[in-house]
This record gives C-alpha cells, sequence and structure tokens, in this order.
C-alpha cells in the first residue's frame, strides 16, 4: 500500500510519502473549481496528522476563494449534516477510516451532504491529475470561521428517529470504544441524551489509536471482556471517523458488523418503514435481505461503496440501506453511513422488544462471511473473472461490480478494493466452512 489510492471519493495515502501537504492543496483545490459558490465544510478524525493536513486544506481552499466552515474534530456523517444544515457547497473530510496510523485521508461531500458520486468524483480526481485549480487574486481569498457546535443537528437527526422516553426508561448500561477517533465526541453525548450509564474507552480524539483501527473480533477481544465483566447491555467499537458501528453483546461475543446493519433493517421494518425497498451493497449480509423478505419489502444491491448504495437509495426512493461493513444508513438522517444511527436505533430495538442483544442477535437469519484478499495486479482481473465463471457454471454471474456468482443459498464477490492495491474475496454461506471453501477454489484460480 505504498502508492497514493485515489478514488471517486476521495484519497489516502502515507503521510509524509505519498500523502503530502502539497498533494493535500491541490486535490482541494480541483474540488473547489468544480463546487457550486458557497463555503466549505471541513472535519477531521482524531489521526495525529489532521490538524497538518487541515491548515493545508484551508489554505487551498481559501487560494482558491473559498470561505471554510472548520468543525475541527467530528465524525463523517456529522460533516453530511453539517453541509447541509449550513448551506455549504460541499464538504472534506479528513479521514483514512480504517487504515494504520502512518495514513490519512481526504473524503468529499456534496452540497447534498452525501459523498461524491462517481461522476462528480471522478470529475475532480481528473482534474487534480490535471492540475486544475482556481487560484484567486489577493483580494478575493477566503476566510475560516469556526462552527459554534457542529454536532448537535446530527444528534437531534438522529434522536429523531426513535423513541427516546423508551430508551431513557431502561437507563442501559452501555460501553463505548471510540479507539480515540472521532466518535466520541458525539457518541457520549448521544449515549447520554438517551439516559445511558456510558462507560467510556478512548472517547478522547488524540489518534493514539488503542488497538488496530478496524472494529473486528480479532481486534476488540479486550473491549469484549470489558464489556462482559463490567455488566453492559451492549459494547459500542467504532471506526475512527465513526461512521462504521461494529457490536458486542452483553455476554462480550462479538456480534459484528454485519449484525449493526440487519438488526437497523429489522428495526426499521417493525416501526412500519416499509414504504419503500432496501438497497445493500454487492458484498453485504444476506441477513438483512431475509429480514426485509420477511416483511415484504425487496432488497436491491449497489456496486460496493457508500456513494453507489446512496445513489441507489434515491434512486429506488428506498426506505432505508446500507453496508454490512458496520454501516447503516437512513435517508431521514442523510445519505452517510452512520454509526449514531446504529447505537440509538439498536437501542431502541432493544427497549422495544425488551429483548437483550445477545437473543436479537441470535433471532438474525443464520449466514455466514468468509473474507479472504490476495495482491494481483489490475490488469490481470478480466481474464480472472471469466476463469471463475466458467469454473462455477453453476452461478447467475454479474460483473457489474468484479464478479458476483450467485447460488440459491450462497454467493461469492471477487473485485479489485477501492482503497488498497488487492483483490478481494468475498463469500456468504450457511456454514462458515462452505463460505470458506468457495474464498478457497477462488484463490487456487488466482495461480
Amino acid at each position: 500500500m505504498s502508492q497514493l489510492i485515489i478514488s471517486v471519493s476521495g484519497l489516502r495515502g502515507i503521510v509524509g510519502e505519498t500523502l503530502t501537504p502539497d498533494i493535500a492543496c491541490r486535490f482541494v483545490a480541483s474540488f473547489a473549481a468544480s463546487a457550486p459558490p458557497g463555503p466549505i465544510v471541513i472535519g477531521r478524525d482524531g489521526r495525529t496528522t489532521g490538524p497538518m493536513l487541515r491548515n493545508a486544506i484551508v489554505a487551498g481552499l481559501a487560494a482558491c476563494g473559498r470561505d471554510c466552515i472548520d468543525a475541527d474534530v467530528a465524525a463523517t456523517p456529522t460533516i453530511g449534516v453539517l453541509v447541509r444544515e449550513s448551506g455549504a457547497a460541499g464538504g472534506v473530510q479528513i479521514s483514512a477510516s480504517h487504515n494504520p496510523p502512518t495514513y490519512n485521508g481526504i473524503k468529499l461531500f456534496g452540497a447534498d451532504g452525501r459523498v461524491l458520486d462517481a461522476v462528480s468524483g471522478a470529475k475532480i480526481r481528473d482534474g487534480f491529475l490535471e492540475g486544475r485549480a482556481g487560484w484567486c487574486a489577493f483580494d478575493k481569498v477566503g476566510e475560516v470561521r469556526q462552527a459554534e457546535d457542529p454536532h448537535t443537528p446530527h444528534m437531534k437527526k438522529v434522536l429523531a428517529t426513535i423513541d427516546v422516553e423508551a430508551v431513557k426508561k431502561t437507563g442501559f448500561h452501555v460501553l463505548l470504544d471510540s479507539n480515540h477517533g472521532a466518535g466520541g465526541v458525539l457518541g457520549v453525548r448521544l449515549l447520554e441524551a438517551l439516559g445511558c450509564q456510558v462507560e467510556s474507552v478512548g472517547v478522547e480524539p488524540t489518534g493514539q489509536f488503542a488497538h488496530v483501527p478496524e472494529p473486528t473480533a480479532e481486534n476488540l477481544t479486550d473491549i469484549a471482556s470489558r464489556v462482559a465483566q463490567g455488566d453492559c447491555a451492549v459494547g459500542f467499537c467504532q471506526d475512527p471517523d465513526a461512521d462504521r458501528l461494529a457490536l458486542i453483546d452483553e455476554n462480550g461475543r462479538y456480534i459484528g458488523e454485519e449484525a449493526t446493519l440487519a438488526l437497523c433493517v429489522r428495526r426499521a421494518m417493525e416501526v412500519g418503514r416499509t414504504n419503500g425497498p432496501i438497497v445493500i451493497n454487492g458484498a453485504t449480509s444476506s441477513m438483512s435481505t431475509l429480514v426485509a423478505k420477511s416483511f415484504g419489502v425487496e432488497t436491491f444491491r449497489s456496486s460496493v461503496g457508500e456513494a453507489n448504495v446512496a445513489d441507489m437509495m434515491i434512486a429506488r426512493s428506498a426506505a432505508y440501506g446500507g453496508e454490512g461493513n458496520g454501516g447503516p444508513i437512513d435517508p431521514s438522517v442523510g445519505y452517510v453511513r452512520d454509526s449514531f444511527v446504529g447505537m440509538a436505533q439498536v437501542l431502541d430495538l432493544m427497549a422495544r422488544t425488551g429483548k437483550p442483544l445477545s437473543q436479537l442477535a441470535d433471532e438474525l437469519p443464520v449466514q455466514h462471511i468468509y473474507k479472504d484478499k490476495a495482491a494481483v495486479a489490475a490488469e490481470r482481473l478480466p481474464a480472472l473473472f471469466e476463469k471463475l465463471t466458467a469454473h462455477f457454471q453453476d452461478a447467475d454471474a454479474d460483473t457489474g461490480d468484479g464478479l458476483r456468482l450467485q447460488w440459491p443459498d450462497a454467493w461469492l464477490l471477487v473485485r479489485g478494493s477501492n482503497t488498497e492495491p488487492i483483490i478481494r474475496m468475498i463469500a456468504e454461506a450457511e456454514t462458515v466452512d462452505k463460505a470458506k471453501a468457495l474464498c478457497d477454489q477462488a484463490r487456487t484460480l488466482l495461480g
């Protein structure tokens, strides 16, 4: 991962090597050249390199005549809400999501408060590569102002989606692990507003990650023990920019990120959000599909990527959606993956049903995902997909996003990563052995 990763939604790189202040400045200058008139919202997660990149980005935008609204440390979904609330022309979030601390990145938002769609994002990327910028004269330089309270508008929208009083009556004891990213700033406020007794871990946004940033089972063993030993009803674990949420039940069992979305879908269906389909991506567990189906609600699958899910949600007038990496998307809050939506709505489901998280998780349809990855040159992918299609002739093949092979009771997705120079293999089946076998066969065919 030594190269700069540029996608339609932004870029990521190693600070001081592939991501420098010069690159950050030129990238947002291309953004400024394409964005409509108006100020730009700036936010960052807790990474130690965030303030430095913030200064470079603000300088670049100001040099293009753009006023900036500085939200300082704020979660990615919070930036999306703030863009809309401020009537801004767009937003810039400084974050490398779950990447190691040597990395940082830039994620771009449009005036509608969602991550840039593919067409808009490609225009920014191409402009950056071509050196396009709109530098202004000395008397047109933009100014910077601090956002007084960037978090309250987001919190209000999240709370409006649930029965706040019902949750308050339970007095849940919860653990929040923000791993020194951006999530603790709003996370503690939200949970306390819901009457929770909060055990906070890593809520200070120092960027000094206490464990590997991605909220997977192997990275959360210590947190899981704290949940069980602390007699907590649930453990909420965020990634550094707080658009993803993993769950740990009261017994210290890692429920995971896929279950976050499936439980939020169940809750949405039970409160009557059945006036439209749900949208998930091609790598998301079928648990959400099966839950929606039990309520007579159709599911559509988009290409992998938050912007693609949002595009399809809007096109299909979806009632709910998200990605299986712990990112529910509630249209009433915004078309951005949102860990705070996940926390509030899971607590609401627990309060409404009177059931512990362990029971709710056990009631989900049984599906098992297995993931693998390998270093494969991009130019090899077309031939590889042909080889896989020929080998798995009994599957329905879809090449809209990599290669997705679908059987009645299982699926396999093989695709190039948007954020790393690797190929990902993701399979789901009724048993983990069957899912792993599909990935193993794909790996063997890689040669």
